[in-house]
């Protein structure tokens, strides 16, 4: 058995946690408080138990994976209890653990999540990617409501699961695109609903945010594991190799296994507007092209198994829906850009510094930076000219505060899962597209996608894309 490793009395080690004496707990006084005939609101463990808070009462919420984006999703969420912290890097998650003293510290969330069962309403998930999904699930299947960083999951199958088990759990969910919660989005759908530039029939989107090395070979080195960090917990559900600092705790996002590449990165981000102000689903069809991997000993092996490339360009085909025309989605990343649109004026920067959109009308371009950000009308004459139309989108109180307050019984947050869990789907297909696009080129075809299996109909060993093999103690 492995021996619990402490700090300040909290557990760190995967067994469970203890405190220096007896506490109450907050449901003992809650059931106490209860039997006062002034209160105005039953407690939730009256009416059904974890899942059910009351608008007056504070969440009891638990972090996994709080070292990187999950301290600050968790500072976000701080107007409500800490209870519990999970990060299989000690060292790495230290400041979160100083800043939330009272919180009881884990290294594995499944013994977090049984452990603290009866003290957690919900949990906040930021754990490198491939590990979204196992952590998601459970909490889900718990009854714990969830919010999960972007992209919801590593592969297209658990990011429909996810959606499924969420919706029949009756949880309340988030996805982290923060975007979706801001005033661009909503613009963009407002004015491509009003017809401001037409119908839309092309798309173009592009990030700059690939600040982690790309079309790279594993690396041979076997350095030892920092005391620090629990190596087989970090693997997760991803197959085994040895540990090196190429992966963790920070440049994980451009190997297969771990992370989703630029585009599972910022096409949450970047393809959300386009995904909501265009009523997008599954795509028809997708290609890629790609850099090309170089091996530096051989050219037995012209595409790289182990990290994504170095840049890609990845070609959506969407069908007829609600009233709007077939429509292409291209989306480049690694540096790569689309052509500069002839309406936008010279010395004007095109998009932002992480990336952008431009939606191609039959009456015009709209252009925005990463997130949907600042949307403009081009050129900015016709920006001038436009007589905007009354907003009709509910503005966002907040992309966490939405999700907090779904907790407690409000309206679904706006990038819950039945809306996050298709827009991941589509974003992971294209890096379906990528691991294929060398064979795509060499057999001259494009990807075409069936929706209902999630299969690719007219070249099976796609397939095998869709999900992975977990590792031995490791489940969905």
């Amino acid at each position: 058995m492995r021996r619990a490793t402490t700090i300040g009395g909290r557990c760190l080690d995967g067994q469970k946690a203890f405190e220096a004496g007896p506490k109450m707990s907050r449901r003992r006084v809650l059931g106490a408080a209860a039997n006062l005939t002034t209160l105005m609101i039953v407690p939730r463990h009256v009416l059904g138990g974890t899942g059910h808070v009351p608008p007056s009462e504070r969440l009891n919420i638990a972090g996994i994976g709080v070292g990187g984006q999950g301290a600050g999703d968790l500072q976000n969420v701080s107007s409500e209890n800490i209870v519990a912290l999970c990060d299989v890097d000690r060292a790495h998650a230290a400041e979160t653990f100083k800043r939330y003293p009272n919180a009881r510290a884990y290294s594995d969330f499944r013994v977090m999540l049984e452990t603290e069962d009866k003290n957690i309403d919900a949990v906040v998930v930021a754990t490198p990617d491939h590990t979204h999904a196992v952590a998601t699930m459970m909490a889900i299947k718990m009854g714990k409501h969830v919010y999960c960083e972007k992209p919801l999951t590593h592969s297209m199958y658990e990011a429909r699961e996810i959606a499924k088990a969420a919706r029949e759990a009756g949880v309340a969910t988030q996805m982290g695109n923060q975007g979706h919660a801001g005033e661009g989005i909503r613009l963009i759908c407002e004015w491509i609903w009003d017809g401001a530039i037409g119908p839309v029939r092309e798309v173009h989107a592009w990030t700059t945010h690939a600040v982690w090395p790309q079309g790279l070979q594993r690396p041979r080195e076997t350095p030892p594991v920092p005391h620090a960090l629990d190596w087989d917990l970090w693997l997760g559900p991803a197959p085994s190799r040895p540990y090196h600092p190429a992966y963790a705790p920070a440049l994980w996002r451009g190997w297969w296994d771990f992370g989703t590449g630029g585009l599972g990165d910022m096409g949450c981000h970047n393809l959300d507007p386009v995904f909501w102000a265009l009523r997008l689903g599954a795509p028809t069809s997708v290609e890629a092209s790609c850099s090309v991997f170089v091996p530096t000993i051989t050219w037995d092996k012209p595409f790289n198994t182990e990290s994504y490339p170095q840049a890609s360009i990845v070609r959506y085909e969407f069908p007829e829906r609600e009233g709007m025309p077939a429509m292409d989605l291209i989306w480049y990343d690694g540096g790569l850009m689309p052509q500069r649109p002839r309406e936008l004026e010279d010395g004007r920067f095109m998009g932002d510094k992480l990336g952008g959109v431009v939606f191609v009308g039959d009456k015009g371009k709209i252009m925005c930076g990463s997130y949907g950000n600042a949307p403009r009308l081009i050129p900015e004459s016709r920006m001038r000219e436009y007589k905007r139309p009354e907003k009709s989108i509910l503005r966002s109180v907040g992309h966490h505060k939405e999700w907090i307050d779904a907790c407690k019984g409000g309206r679904p947050a706006g990038s819950n899962f039945d809306y996050a869990g298709p827009l991941t789907e589509m974003v992971l297909l294209g890096n379906v597209a990528v691991r294929m696009s060398l064979e795509l080129q060499a057999k001259g075809l494009k990807l075409l996608y069936d929706e209902a299996s999630m299969k690719v109909t007219n070249l099976p060993e796609a397939n095998e894309y869709m999900h992975r093999t977990y590792r031995d103690g490791w489940t969905l």
